[in-house]
């Protein structure tokens, strides 16, 4: 798997993601530990860019970029995309799309390198009430 990152992509993440970092791109709906909602009206609708401090052994499908990231995503979340995965940056967001069209104009990035882990009865809780703010 491929992603190409545009040129104003670049420019935008080239403060927010450093050079050689650790990145996973995954889904915002609730199916994983990075994900802060957990609604079923969000279900694979919302994708994030994730930096990490090292590689997660949930995410290791590589994906090759342009952007020197270290790149992976999670086998179980690989159906989601397709061929010619791109990353642009258009009016003031990331956009992710693949050779089907928009995946997500909102592309998120969350820096994890610094975040302590919660429990996942904390979770949940947090899931649920922000579930219940968004459906």
């Amino acid at each position: 798997m491929e992603a190409n990152f545009k040129p104003a992509a670049l420019d935008y993440l080239e403060n927010k993601i450093p050079n050689n970092s650790v990145v996973i791109l995954t889904t915002d709906d609730g199916s994983n530990k990075y994900s802060s909602i957990g609604a079923t009206c969000a279900l694979a609708d919302k994708f994030q860019l994730i930096i990490l401090n090292q590689p997660d052994d949930n995410f290791t499908i590589p994906i090759q970029n342009n952007a020197n990231y270290h790149l992976t995503m999670a086998d179980y979340e690989k159906y989601l995309v397709s061929d010619q995965l791109t990353v642009d940056f258009d009016h003031g967001t990331l956009t992710l799309k693949d050779k089907s069209g928009i995946l997500d104009n909102a592309l998120s990035v969350i820096d994890w390198r610094n975040v302590s882990p919660e429990s996942e009865k904390d979770r949940l809780n947090k899931m649920v009430t922000l579930g219940d703010q968004i459906c």
